[in-house]
């Protein structure tokens, strides 16, 4: 969950600006190509694909490629893949982009990282760096991440981070193969006195594949996690009471409001630009073009293109809680703006879950009188909690 929403976000840099809109925040996929090969992961290519490898920007298009970020105003880098350190020349580009003063998060599975690439970290530290955990055991992490070995690498990479008090956060991706070591993997964590955080949300891989579905926890399963987890409920609470369940709400009309092409863009390892990490359609190509034109032309006509039609997510008071955007519409439905019926279920039985009154929105079926009705119903008296005013 995040801790302030993006139109806050927006809504700060915006007025900070003087009313210019910029990429606050950056998304560089440096490779698909990943060592692990996750059952779970959207985007992933083999380690050793050289069609890949070849496709992915040069060094000195990375360097050009932070030099007009900052002339945009950049603040924020994430560096993500696949694996990034998978990249020979990463720790390079790192470098670059820290003599730059960029603020870096990097997102690793923490396998590569070997005593030299640890000590480069600790002298050039991140803002900060976050390792995938896929499983409190050898056995489970393995059946996830299919590279034998993989469990012990990832450990011994997130014993250096702590070792030389880097900023580290763990993190995992919850579904069929590994939740029933969430538990272990939070207080592996406490123990370490690192930030652990999960979600449960699996969508489709970038290319159309919907083999991580199969992987994916039902709704009850989901917020059941959410209902079984003190601090989990007290940060749904505030998130919540900063976006309030109000009556007749009514969307910008925008068809992106989630901050994609607002304050943020998304470049992959061949150098198109994109809104972000989940879209990958109609990009912007900054190797034979620049940032600013992909910012002030491409962009621009993404982040003011108008919905086209009204759908039960127009006026639904619970957008912030569930989660539903194009690329998600895109992904499981091949419709930017077609609701995904799997967001609309969860956040409809989270809202319940957690005692909120959800004001009428249309034709919804997990509303009362809805065709699902009756199936939110049964969920909540299996998680033992109470339908408001059902």
């Amino acid at each position: 969950m995040e801790r302030e929403s993006y139109s806050e976000f927006s809504r700060r840099i915006h007025a900070a600006t003087g009313g210019r809109r910029i990429p606050v925040t950056a998304t560089i996929e440096v490779t698909r190509r990943c060592n692990n090969r996750c059952v779970h992961c959207y985007t992933n290519l083999p380690a050793g694909d050289a069609v890949a490898q070849r496709e992915e920007m040069s060094l000195d298009e990375h360097r050009r490629l932070l030099d007009e970020l900052a002339k945009l105003g950049t603040l924020w880098l994430l560096y993500t893949g696949g694996e990034p350190f998978l990249r020979k020349d990463f720790i390079t580009i790192y470098k670059d982009a820290k003599r730059r003063g960029f603020l870096i998060t990097i997102f690793t599975n923490g396998t590569l990282l070997d005593d030299a690439t640890a000590s480069v970290l600790a002298d050039w530290r991140p803002f900060a760096i976050e390792i995938t955990l896929y499983g409190h055991t050898r056995e489970t992490y393995e059946r996830v991440s299919r590279v034998p070995g993989s469990f012990e690498r990832c450990r011994e990479g997130v014993r250096r981070m702590v070792e030389r008090g880097l900023p580290l956060r763990l993190k995992s991706t919850v579904f069929r193969e590994n939740v029933h070591e969430l538990g272990a993997m939070k207080k592996w964590a406490e123990k370490l006195g690192v930030e652990f955080r999960f979600d449960a949300m699996i969508n489709p891989r970038i290319d159309g594949g919907m083999q991580p579905l199969s992987s994916r926890l039902s709704p009850a399963e989901i917020v059941e996690l959410d209902i079984g987890d003190e601090k989990r409920i007290q940060e749904w609470g505030d998130f919540c009471a900063r976006h309030p369940v109000t009556k007749g709400v009514e969307g910008s009309g925008l068809l992106y409001s989630c901050g994609a092409a607002w304050n943020t863009l998304m470049v992959d390892p061949s150098g198109r630009i994109f809104p972000c990490g989940m879209i990958r359609q109609a990009p912007y190509d900054f190797v034979s073009g620049r940032v600013e034109n992909a910012w002030h032309g491409h962009l621009l006509s993404l982040r003011t293109a108008l919905a086209t039609r009204t759908t039960r997510c127009t006026r639904c008071g619970l957008a912030a809680m569930c989660g539903m955007c194009p690329a998600y519409g895109f992904l499981e439905n091949g419709d930017p703006e077609e609701p995904v019926d799997f967001l609309c279920h969860v956040a409809h039985l989270r809202a319940y879950a957690l005692r909120m009154e959800i004001p009428p929105h249309g034709d919804c079926p997990y509303c009362p009188g809805g065709d699902h009705y009756d199936e939110i119903r049964r969920e909540l008296m299996h998680l033992g909690a109470l339908v408001v005013g059902g």
